[in-house]
């Protein structure tokens, strides 16, 4: 397992409420891949939520938003999530003129400590909802599948195609069931996985035990995403593949990853859990 003792996870912290870029923590996505990830496999975004974002306006009153920020996944470092809280944190008690002030601030010091350009958007709390209301996709939830599964770290033996040469087909499958742990702290992380695909028809049973097998798999949300996409990929032979996992918030944060051979972004979509 990769070492990321150097990151704030799991360390007692002292918190600021003065605007301080210094406490967001680069991971190079180059330390947090698996070894063998091939190069230039997919593209795609991480789209975090934050739900705790405040400052102060010139009058001393307290601003409250909901902020979007989108990283390209081929950027040269994620976030460490607690050190983007700790930064989102230190806003609390610092005077802005407007909002367009703070995103720009914001996509500023994300876009340098990543290597790449991050793109941000505020919203006014009553304006989110009806900007990205919650919604499920149209497409096949896997949680009733009838099957045993007594294997609780990722084995993708368990993914196959229904049947060979059979005519392709174009589904969205999903599953709530998705739970891995963070590889710092242990704690859980829980999501829901959209998997779009276009090509033979991938067997439902196996599907589901392939997602539940990650229940004690240990890696960031990115890297799982990764290597569920990976390994479809590699096991179904997709003609188009896209994967989407929208994981719960934890610390005021959610992480949503995708990756796909066909769409840089994905829809416009809120899970119920979130």
């Amino acid at each position: 397992m990769v070492d990321h003792s150097d990151t704030s996870l799991g360390k007692e912290t002292a918190y600021t409420d003065q605007y301080d870029p210094a406490l967001l923590f680069p991971i190079p996505r180059a330390k947090a891949r698996a070894s063998g990830q091939r190069d230039n496999f997919f593209m795609g975004v991480d789209l975090w939520t934050a739900y705790e974002i405040s400052w102060l306006n010139p009058q001393g009153i307290p601003q409250v938003v909901i902020g979007e920020f989108w990283f390209p996944c081929d950027s040269q470092s994620i976030v460490e999530s607690k050190s983007f809280k700790l930064y989102l944190n230190s806003l609390i008690q610092t005077q802005y003129s407007d909002r367009e002030t703070v995103r720009q601030l914001l996509v500023a010091d994300l876009s340098r400590v990543t290597g790449s350009t991050v793109d941000a958007v505020l919203y006014d709390v009553s304006e989110y909802n009806g900007v990205n209301p919650i919604v499920e996709p149209q497409g096949v939830c896997l949680d009733q599948q009838p099957v045993i599964v007594d294997m609780y770290q990722p084995n993708p033996d368990f993914l196959c195609c229904v049947v060979e040469n059979e005519l392709p087909v174009e589904e969205c499958l999903y599953s709530h069931l998705l739970k891995t742990n963070c590889p710092v702290t242990n704690q859980p992380d829980w999501a829901s996985v959209y998997i779009n695909y276009k090509g033979p028809a991938i067997d439902r049973d196996g599907l589901l035990q392939y997602i539940v097998s990650f229940r004690q798999h240990q890696d960031f949300h990115e890297q799982c995403v990764e290597k569920i996409f990976q390994d479809i990929t590699e096991r179904c032979q997709p003609s188009e593949l896209s994967v989407y996992a929208r994981y719960m918030r934890r610390g005021g944060l959610d992480i949503n990853p995708y990756r796909s051979s066909v769409n840089a972004v994905p829809a416009a979509l809120r899970q119920a859990r979130q």
